[in-house]
């Protein structure tokens, strides 16, 4: 082949030279040596020790976790501000008109299915598990007038502090993340021709050194990452299913009946992730969306079209006016719900966001990047709070009225907070038919997460190819059902969170110099234009 002597097709012909060279192809395999083989080994060896080992990971994780959220918490908020300010000033520069995939390319989705694939796959099971509890939690779990956001529930005005507690986590800051990491990979992939994993979102500052170790380095750390940023979700959604099977088939919750179900999940999603993108994440995560739709409606008809939206409308001028004390990481007097919460949180995000911000990139070929932005920020930020304020407002309005005995036994009374969504359910009528379809809910929501995080984990560990053999992928959906396990025997809930904290701390390195990345090749294809 000869070497062209056009600058993008020289970049292109050396990008495929390069990780043609660094693949290797052992019983028709398409492997990225270094980042494959550190990645899955360590992996498999701390499934090993963790379930070998599980008195002593239970003590780790569960000192772990909270001294990383407080140790670093000015330096994840001080970040996450960062990120948030870059993406809302892409929507109005000029190179907010830049296309993804050059001036010329069309979409490969239509909005419906792009906006579902993208919502499916950066909320998972979150909207299930959090949107009952977490608003409970804020608002009562320390009893009197005490909330963990240092606000007096009973004056008037802030009866529903902890569903703007909540919208603050499920909002503008947790979806920049996602926004700023995807576009950054879609922009080096599909107008610079570079394969599809992070080491590429560092050209413009390291060069051909992306192809060495610089760049194996930023790819195994984007593997743990998703890697334990996804078994955390997928960890609480295996003990919300537990809840749901005591509800609907009265089978009590236990250590086997996790892992049991953690296992019947993962081979769902080997199912789904043989079919790829287009026959089967695309497919499960339209479902989903149709399904959460449904259950919206019929918790909103229930509890009041009106009140739920004159709700709505209150917390989210309470969350604009309260967002620049709620992201200012000194001199905080709510240390509960700073340390407790949104530490984690942003942690969590950020641990996910190779995930999710490569998925989204995958499917957002076409788009500009003010298209993108509006899409992968605002209109979710919008979403998640009507959901939390719907949800987690009607749950307070119940509690209030002396109702609710289900959420309050299971969020005030004792923190089991997987069974939350069902004891709000319990208030509601036709909890026969609503338990098992909200149930087939949380399953599919963990399907599509477990099959999209091992199709971008492969992608990843296979040097940016789409295209790599299935059985990777199999590979990558099995280990993230042990990762899963071991966390949940080695630890519990506090497991999961130290793992998710754990990761996301230092990627969020990775992010900050993505985004000076990304506004470099932003500037030079506007240039183009």
């Amino acid at each position: 082949m000869q070497k062209p002597a056009d600058p993008q097709q020289k970049l292109e012909y050396e990008t495929d030279f390069k990780m043609g060279q660094d693949n290797i192809r052992p019983l028709g395999l398409d492997i990225h040596n270094p980042v494959f083989l550190i990645s899955s080994v360590v992996i498999v060896a701390f499934v090993v020790l963790s379930l070998a080992n599980q008195e002593a990971s239970a003590e780790f994780f569960g000192w772990l976790r909270p001294w990383l959220t407080s140790t670093f918490d000015w330096f994840l908020v001080l970040s996450v501000n960062a990120i948030t300010i870059f993406c809302l000033v892409l929507i109005v520069l000029p190179v907010g008109s830049v296309r993804i995939g050059g001036k010329d390319a069309t979409p490969d989705y239509s909005y419906a299915g792009w906006i579902a694939m993208m919502f499916a796959a950066g909320i998972g099971i979150g909207l299930l598990f959090f949107g009952v509890m977490e608003p409970v939690y804020y608002n009562f779990a320390e009893g009197g007038n005490a909330s963990p956001l240092n606000i007096d529930i009973t004056q008037p005005g802030n009866e529903y502090a902890g569903v703007m507690g909540t919208i603050h986590h499920w909002g503008l800051e947790g979806w920049a993340i996602y926004a700023a990491v995807g576009l950054s990979l879609a922009i080096f992939c599909y107008n610079l021709k570079l394969p599809l994993t992070l080491r590429s979102a560092f050209y413009p500052i390291l060069g051909e050194r992306i192809w060495g170790w610089w760049g194996h380095t930023i790819d195994i750390l984007a593997v743990f990452a998703t890697l334990f940023g996804l078994t955390t979700s997928l960890g609480l959604g295996a003990q919300q299913v537990a809840a749901g099977l005591n509800e609907v088939a009265g089978i009590e919750p236990s250590s086997t009946v996790t892992v049991m179900i953690i296992v019947g999940i993962t081979l769902i999603a080997l199912g789904s992730v043989c079919l790829g993108m287009d026959k089967g994440v695309k497919r499960l995560s339209e479902i989903n969306m149709v399904m959460a739709v449904m259950l919206f409606i019929f918790v909103i008809a229930i509890t009041g079209v009106a009140s739920a939206f004159t709700r709505y409308a209150s917390v989210m001028v309470d969350y604009v006016v309260a967002l620049p004390a709620l992201s200012n990481p000194f001199g905080r007097e709510d240390t509960s719900y700073f340390h407790g919460w949104t530490t984690f949180y942003w942690a969590w995000w950020i641990a996910w966001s190779p995930f999710v911000g490569m998925f989204i990139a995958r499917i957002s070929k076409g788009r500009t990047v003010r298209e993108f932005v509006i899409c992968a920020l605002l209109a979710p930020t919008l979403v998640c709070a009507l959901w939390m304020s719907t949800f987690g407002g009607a749950a307070i309005d119940m509690l209030n009225a002396g109702g609710a005995e289900g959420v309050r036994a299971t969020v005030i009374d004792s923190y089991a907070p997987e069974g939350a969504l069902f004891g709000f359910l319990k208030e509601l009528p036709l909890y026969g038919i609503v338990a098992p379809i909200s149930l087939l809910l949380i399953v599919i929501f963990f399907v599509t997460s477990s099959d999209s995080g091992s199709l971008v984990i492969d992608t990843i560990t296979a040097g940016g190819k789409m295209d790599a053999p299935v059985v990777q992928r199999i590979f990558w959906c099995i280990l993230e059902g042990l990762v899963a396990i071991a966390l949940l025997l080695g630890g519990g809930l506090a497991a999961l969170q130290g793992a998710a904290v754990s990761t996301g701390i230092p990627f969020t390195i990775v992010v900050l110099v993505m985004c000076y990345c990304l506004w470099l090749a932003l500037r030079s294809e506007r240039s183009k234009l």
